[in-house]
C-alpha cells in the first residue's frame, strides 16, 4: 500500500487547522500521530479519509481518495472516529458485521468469508465473551472495544483509529495496541491519534508530531520523542527512559 500526503491544508469553521502537511506512507506500518490538543490530528485523518474538504492531494495506492467510489474507499480505508459511539440496541456480533457492508452486495447475507473476518475481528478485540449481548447494556470502555472490532471487521489495508485507548484501563490499552500492532504487521498500514507517549514508543514504528497543524518530527519513535522536541511541543520536561520497553514520564511544565 501507499499514501502519499502532498501540501494538505485544511480549515474548521474558517479557522485554518491543517497547514502544508505531506507524508509517504509505503508498505505496512503502524503509525503514531502525535501532538497536543488541538494540533489538527483529527482533521489530518478525517481529511485522509475524505470526511472533511482539503487542499492539495491525498493518494492511495495512486488514486485520488475524495475521487474513489464510495464503497470502493469504504473497503480500502477502515476509520474509527474519537469517542464513536453506539446509540442503537443491538447484538454486539450484529453491530461487528457492519464492519463488512462494503464487501456485501446489496441484499446479500453475509458470505462464509465475512463471518471468518466477523469471527477474526471479535477474537481480535477480546469481545467474543459478550457477543450476544445488547451493546448498551456494556461499559464505555467495551463498547470501545466493540467499536475498533467493527473497523477491524473491513480487513481494510488502512485502518485510522483516533484515541482508540481513551476510555480503556490499562489491561486493555496495552492490548488494544498489541491488536493494532498485529493488524499493521499482517500486511496493513494503521494510523492512530494517540495521547499516551509511552505507548506509542513503544508499539509504532513511526511517529509523527503535529504542532499547530504542520509536522515537527517525523521518524522512529527514539528520533522524534526528544527532549526537545517534548519541550518545544509540549511544554514540558520528562524523562525518557527504556530500551526495549521505552517510556515517557512527564515532569514538569516549562511555562
Amino acid at each position: 500500500m501507499h499514501l502519499s500526503l502532498a501540501h494538505i491544508h485544511a480549515a474548521l469553521g474558517g479557522t485554518r487547522v491543517i497547514r502544508d502537511v505531506s507524508l509517504e506512507v509505503r508498505d505496512s506500518a503502524f503509525i503514531g500521530l502525535i501532538g497536543p490538543n488541538g494540533a489538527g490530528k483529527t482533521t489530518l485523518v478525517r481529511a485522509i479519509a475524505a470526511l472533511i474538504p482539503h487542499e492539495g492531494t491525498i493518494d492511495l495506492d495512486g488514486q485520488a481518495v475524495a475521487t474513489m467510489e464510495p464503497r470502493v474507499r469504504a473497503r480500502a480505508i477502515a476509520y474509527l472516529a474519537q469517542g464513536a459511539g453506539s446509540h442503537w440496541p443491538l447484538e454486539v456480533s450484529r453491530l461487528v458485521a457492519l464492519g463488512r457492508l462494503p464487501h456485501l452486495a446489496p441484499f446479500r447475507a453475509p458470505a462464509p468469508e465475512d463471518e471468518a473476518a466477523i469471527a477474526r475481528a471479535m477474537q481480535l478485540a477480546d469481545i467474543e465473551s459478550f457477543g450476544g449481548r445488547d451493546v448498551l447494556t456494556l461499559s464505555g470502555g467495551e463498547r470501545a472495544r466493540v467499536l475498533l472490532a467493527r473497523a477491524l471487521a473491513v480487513e481494510a489495508p488502512l485502518l485510522l483509529v483516533d484515541e482508540p485507548v481513551a476510555s480503556l484501563d490499562p489491561y486493555h490499552q496495552i492490548g488494544i495496541m498489541e491488536v493494532l500492532r498485529a493488524y499493521a504487521g499482517a500486511g496493513r498500514t494503521v494510523i492512530a491519534v494517540l495521547h499516551d507517549l509511552s505507548l506509542a514508543a513503544r508499539y509504532c514504528d513511526r511517529l509523527v508530531l503535529l504542532d499547530e497543524g504542520a509536522v515537527k518530527a517525523d521518524g522512529r519513535p527514539e528520533d522524534v520523542l526528544t527532549p526537545e522536541n517534548l519541550e518545544a511541543v509540549y511544554r514540558i520536561r520528562a524523562i525518557i527512559g527504556g530500551e526495549t520497553e521505552r517510556f515517557v514520564l512527564p515532569l514538569a511544565r516549562t511555562d
